[in-house]
């Protein structure tokens, strides 16, 4: 990225202790417009603690985390989703037995106009499935018929689909992605990927936290590599190879930039 081009999300100096054992050290972090950045590091890296600082889940005990250059403190999930982050992870957070609308809203239903939802709180169903309709349709996701289905009758793939479908409808700035097809096979992988790829178009910036190389190397424009609760490097996948990517990961080799001692 260019001087000129500044970070949407970024955060200096974070820190997360737990009595001795530091999950977060001193970890930086910076997400620019429009770009696919992955998260990679291996188990206990510390790269999940990072993420829950940034999207409200956790909060740090020292650094900044600053959205649009401007410091910004999240308490909880939910103020993240007010400013526009939107987070899908790998459990899903999905109702099975309710229907792909609902779960589409849920926490966020529409009420009916005039006093039937001032007072009442009567749900306006059918702007609601309108909405979720489009919402799919702008994302490709022709396969499901019935917004009405419920989502314990949906492929792997589809109940990942209707996920990011919700994150990209309602995040306005970032979407976050953990682990998006950890659980699926070839032909639902694909399809996630291509989502990915169509919010990008969109002009969503979203963090990929994943442990599948392939794909990281396929879709990512950065690259950010975490080791031992902080970021140990930034790499570009068209210069480096995912040998190199999980040799930084795992110590094997040095950081760029790192000189080896004698």
């Amino acid at each position: 990225m260019t001087a000129a081009v500044k970070p949407i999300l970024e955060a200096h100096g974070l820190v997360k202790r737990y009595g001795r054992v530091t999950a977060i050290d001193h970890a930086e972090f910076e997400l620019y417009p429009g770009e696919i950045l992955a998260v990679i590091g291996d188990n206990g890296a510390g790269k999940s603690s990072l993420i829950k600082a940034l999207t409200g889940a956790l909060i740090p005990d020292a650094g900044e985390i600053l959205l649009d250059g401007k410091p910004i403190q999240f308490r909880s999930p939910m103020e993240a989703r007010e400013a526009g982050i939107e987070t899908v992870y790998q459990q899903l957070a999905l109702s099975p037995a309710l229907s792909i609308a609902d779960n589409l809203f849920l926490g966020r239903e529409k009420v009916k106009p005039g006093i039937l939802g001032s007072v009442f709180r009567m749900l306006d169903r059918k702007a609601m499935q309108a909405e979720a309709r489009a919402k799919l349709s702008e994302l490709g996701l022709l396969t499901i018929q019935n917004i009405n289905q419920a989502v314990e009758t949906l492929s792997g793939g589809q109940r990942q689909g209707v996920a990011v479908a919700r994150a990209a409808a309602f995040g306005s700035r970032i979407v976050f992605l953990d682990e998006p097809t950890a659980a699926l096979g070839v032909k639902e992988s694909r399809r996630v990927l291509e989502l990915m790829l169509d919010v990008k178009r969109r002009g969503m910036p979203i963090v990929l936290i994943s442990h599948n190389m392939p794909h990281v190397f396929e879709v990512a424009d950065r690259i950010h590599i975490h080791r031992l609760g902080k970021r140990i490097a930034v790499i570009d996948p068209r210069q480096y190879s995912m040998s190199d990517a999980v040799a930084i990961m795992t110590g094997a080799m040095p950081p760029p930039g790192m000189q080896v001692a004698a």
